[in-house]
């Protein structure tokens, strides 16, 4: 989307645009999938009922798709989609979908990027799954996060919010917040403005490792 002209923009939105207030839900899990979207405006959140809780698969923001589960035949929703913000998407059809990558070869091209982006995310979150301490997760994907950061006179500047990295990390936003704080308090990062600042990428990066060899040392002795 982004790549478009804004007149080109401004035409899709008016023939497929949708608006929702912050909390709506765009689908549930289970629904039949007819269109997939793509963020306008706005940040959408996935979540995926696991047992009894539900858990956030991602968050995402300007230009990305989601729902492409629609893209297949007879799909049905794999998570549910629930507006963060108040949201404008654009949302589309399997055959509309089609044309507009056929058309355009700049959008086919941002759509591939983001589906690579998705892999290393999932690749991402599987690692995370192998670790079992909380502060190795979470410091697994700052560093992840910080290679494709602002590099600015303080450090690496991450934007991300405590549900973006909960959903990144897979754990709860609790969770997530004590093992922010703990490495805040040991001086690995700082946070301005709300952003995340790591000063010192090798030092995390040292961290990691040394995270990981209490952790190999506890499953030996275990």
């Amino acid at each position: 989307m982004q790549e478009l002209p804004r007149e080109d923009r401004a035409k899709l939105v008016e023939r497929f645009g949708k608006t929702f207030t912050a909390g709506d839900s765009l689908y549930a899990e289970g629904d039949e999938a007819s269109h997939c979207y793509i963020v306008h405006e706005g940040r959408v959140r996935l979540v995926k009922r696991i047992r009894s809780a539900e858990r956030s698969l991602t968050v995402l923001r300007t230009g990305d798709l989601f729902g492409e589960d629609a893209l297949l035949p007879d799909a049905r929703r794999g998570a549910a989609a629930v507006a963060l913000t108040d949201l404008e998407v654009l949302a589309l059809d399997r055959q509309t979908f089609g044309v507009l990558l056929s058309t355009d070869a700049r959008v086919a091209e941002q759509l591939v990027a983001q589906l690579v982006r998705r892999l290393r995310d999932a690749e991402e979150q599987l690692e995370n799954a192998m670790l079992r301490d909380h502060p190795s997760r979470v410091v697994n994907t700052l560093l992840r996060l910080s290679h494709e950061a602002e590099e600015t006179d303080r450090g690496h500047a991450i934007h991300v919010s405590p549900l973006e990295l909960s959903s990144r990390v897979g754990l709860d936003v609790d969770a997530v917040k004590r093992a922010v704080q703990q490495l805040r308090d040991g001086g690995y990062i700082r946070i301005v403005k709300e952003q995340i600042v790591v000063p010192d990428l090798e030092a995390l990066a040292s961290l990691y490792d040394l995270l990981g060899m209490k952790e190999e040392v506890r499953g030996g002795v275990s």
